[in-house]
């Protein structure tokens, strides 16, 4: 080896070493560095915010869910109360009507005349009450023939398929009640109610009479 080959060879080295050295220092340079802050980009912001709107929304969905439930629940309370009102409004009514009629028929208090005697009951109530509206003792045949086809006198008759109701057969039934609140218990109110309404509308028992044997009611 000449000796320029010799001088070229030690200049490569010390290069070498001398950029060996440099890279070290920049290594170790970077090590002891503080690290820059990490700045987002618009794709990440937008991501966040699209997280944010959407836990938003499930609060406002869980909100709207809890507020439902609760108005469910009221509405339910409300029901249950209703319905037990009415279960406690039938059963009063079913206890008092097994109570009225238990107690049988409300008693007649006033004289019946001579007249009326030879009858018993409620037809002799009506009769005592017929003469009392103004009619003579001859229309009596005419309604005791009209109400013995209309209920047998039965002041508890009831039609069920029609609803007509009581000696005379008022339909509705509770129309007896502007004769008397006992209407549904009291045969004199009963009578009173039905003579009235013959009254009314075919002016005596016989007129009635005669139209239901013409057309099979009154």
């Amino acid at each position: 080896m000449t000796h320029a080959w010799k001088k070229a060879g030690a200049r490569t080295a010390s290069v070498a070493v001398l950029l060996a050295g440099l890279v070290g220092g920049v290594y170790l340079g970077q090590q002891h560095e503080t690290p820059a802050p990490v700045a987002l980009t618009q794709v990440e912001v937008s991501d966040v915010q699209l997280l944010k709107e959407r836990q938003n929304q499930h609060t406002a969905a869980r909100a709207m869910r809890h507020e439902a439930e609760n108005e469910a629940a009221e509405k339910a309370a409300s029901e249950a109360k209703r319905a037990a009102k009415q279960a406690r409004t039938l059963e009063t009514k079913k206890i008092e009507k097994k109570k009225a009629e238990a107690a049988g028929p409300v008693p007649f208090d006033g004289p019946i005349p001579g007249s009326c005697k030879e009858f018993n009951g409620s037809r002799a109530i009506g009769c005592t009450l017929m003469l009392q509206a103004g009619f003579g003792i001859a229309e009596f045949p005419c309604l005791n023939q009209l109400w013995n086809k209309e209920s047998g006198w039965n002041y508890k008759a009831e039609n069920r398929s029609s609803g007509a109701y009581g000696i005379p057969q008022a339909l509705p039934g509770r129309k007896m009640a502007s004769a008397g609140a006992d209407w549904k218990s009291n045969p004199a109110t009963q009578i009173k109610w039905g003579l009235g309404y013959v009254k009314g509308r075919y002016q005596s028992p016989c007129g009635a009479w005669t139209y239901f044997q013409n057309n099979g009611h009154y």
